[in-house]
């Protein structure tokens, strides 16, 4: 019978199917479709559970719903057109600079058996959408408390069209795309997830302002064990997130996995270590924001540095983040509620210019820039410089933007006070995080 059923498949599927088969990579495709997982377990369970905790228990399932209902959204906002934004060409070379036009709408023009490589175009589109995701989720962190959830899935679907996909088609777009042409190097994301959705939630506490009380007022984590088992699923993810972003089995994913994993590890201790001589307590907290911040700063450096190399990204990151979230935050006096930009766009930024100064001068590792074509590693280091400055600018302005739209046709962008005392677990969304 499986003979007589092999020959009416192969009647009735187009040749064009099995030469696209003849050049799959089945070991590439099973660890895309993993890396996938992997990835997508990081936003609605790992960064929900880290941000959940971290908030105060009345808005603990409004800060679950936010993560998760970004990430819903946002993943239909990137089939519909976020990826033919990032990733579509244009006859336009202008606005192939920028953006990759409408051409794949609906993934129109995308068949099944079209491949990106050694696996299927299908899993590349799956897996860039998990990084539009949570990009937008992790913003989120900057405005809980306070935001119309309304607002929020407006500016969801807003920014995954007006500054993710573009930002990410002027770095990882191809050829015509102005970063990319440039040859900025972010292996995983530093400029086009962490710098860019640690911004971007900056910017939206700025112009919904500071929560009432703040920081008079003791805010009190909800769950710190629910935050330090949020850090442990999202390192777990990030294996996906970073060694995935190889795109495919080899030995550039090898390398990625190992980076990540020490920078996360020597950022773990390197935050335990400050906790531990400047207040004589090691916090469990403080444990897994170093996690988080070595992640990060890994994530645009984790293909193409050392061992060494990973080890300084992961400390000097840490130590960056350290200062953005204890020192900073108090002498500008923003409030940025779980620390969205201080460890997010602060070690990310670090990681973009740390990739300049510590990647490996081997020209397999690298993608096309000045260090690659002539060993010019001050002129890499610019151009990572000009990557960041482009990107931060871009974010800057669209998030603005997106913020007056989304809050004029909400009625403003944030809760009454009487909400926001209640808390918007029941205000907003009529259930308790716990009920007992």
């Amino acid at each position: 019978m499986s003979n007589i059923f092999r020959l009416i498949l192969l009647a009735l599927l187009p040749l064009s199917a099995f030469a696209d088969e003849a050049k799959l990579d089945s070991g590439d495709t099973s660890w895309m479709m993993m890396s996938t997982a992997l990835v997508l377990l990081m936003t609605p369970a790992g960064l929900a559970l880290f941000y959940a905790g971290m908030t105060r228990s009345k808005n603990a399932l409004n800060t679950f719903a936010m993560v998760m209902g970004a990430f819903v959204l946002a993943m239909v906002v990137w089939i519909v057109a976020g990826y033919s934004i990032a990733f579509g060409t244009s006859a336009n070379a202008t606005i192939q600079n920028v953006m990759g036009g409408f051409g794949n709408v609906m993934l129109n023009g995308i068949k099944w058996t079209d491949l990106s490589g050694t696996y299927p175009t299908y899993v590349f589109v799956a897996f860039q959408g998990t990084f539009a995701a949570i990009t937008v989720a992790i913003a989120s962190g900057s405005v809980i408390g306070r935001m119309k959830f309304s607002t929020w899935m407006l500016i969801v679907a807003l920014w995954g069209l007006i500054v993710y996909a573009p930002i990410t088609h002027m770095v990882w777009g191809g050829d015509g795309a102005y970063l990319f042409d440039a040859g900025a190097l972010d292996f995983a994301g530093g400029t086009v997830v962490h710098m860019n959705g640690g911004l971007a939630g900056l910017v939206l506490a700025i112009l919904v302002g500071k929560r009432n009380g703040y920081p008079k007022l003791p805010m009190k984590p909800y769950s710190i064990l629910l935050t330090a088992a949020g850090a442990a699923l999202l390192w777990f993810g990030w294996y996906g997130f970073n060694g995935g972003s190889a795109f495919g089995a080899n030995a550039i994913a090898g390398l990625a996995v190992l980076t990540t994993t020490i920078a996360t590890a020597a950022a773990g201790v390197t935050w335990l270590l400050l906790e531990w001589i400047i207040y004589k307590k090691p916090t469990l907290l403080g444990i897994a924001s170093g996690i988080i911040a070595g992640l990060v700063a890994i994530t645009p450096a984790a293909g193409f540095v050392s061992v060494g190399g990973a080890f300084i990204v992961g400390i000097v990151g840490t130590i960056i983040a350290f200062f953005g979230v204890v020192v900073l935050k108090k002498k500008l006096g923003y409030d940025d509620s779980l620390d969205a930009f201080g460890i997010h766009f602060l070690a990310g930024l670090w990681g973009a210019i740390a990739t300049g100064i510590l990647a490996v001068n081997d020209k397999e590792l690298l993608w096309d820039g000045p260090l690659k074509e002539s060993g010019d590693r001050m002129g890499q280091i610019m151009v990572q410089a000009e990557s960041i400055l482009i990107v931060g600018a871009w974010t800057l302005i669209g998030t603005v933007i997106v913020y007056f739209i989304a809050s004029t046709i909400t009625g403003g962008g944030r809760v009454d006070a009487e909400t926001e005392e209640m808390g918007l677990d029941e205000s907003v969304h009529g259930e308790k995080a716990m009920s007992l």
